[in-house]
């Protein structure tokens, strides 16, 4: 598989998380965030009531959480194994909802979000 291949599949997989990250928020917390082109955070409880959506909260430590996600995506898309196509881009798609839960479990906690 060739380099330019591999950085087709890094960019499909991370234009999906960015797109999609904050949908995974609200999937997470419950907190009411929706597509970006749908309001994104209009609708997050970090605007009203008792609880605040811990990676809503963050501000713009949530651009290192989108990080977290995206590394793995980077590194699954480049791993010099060889895999075909199709099967490492679905790697690459499926980094973001688990790496996804380090962080999103362990913020949650931190803040006691889940309390």
């Amino acid at each position: 598989m060739s380099k330019i291949e591999r950085s087709a599949i890094a960019f499909v997989s991370v234009a999906f998380t960015c797109a999609f990250f904050i949908n995974y928020c609200n999937l997470i917390y419950q907190c009411g965030c929706t597509f970006l082109w749908s309001g994104a955070a209009a609708h997050c409880n970090i605007h009203h009531g008792p609880k605040h959506c811990p990676w809503c909260s963050i501000g713009d430590g949530a651009y290192l959480v989108l990080l977290f996600l995206i590394v793995p995506q980077v590194v699954v898309s480049f791993w010099p194994r060889p895999w075909r196509w199709h099967m490492r881009l679905a790697a690459a798609l499926l980094a973001f909802p688990i790496a996804g839960l380090i962080p999103a479990i362990a913020l949650g906690i931190w803040q006691g979000y889940w309390n």
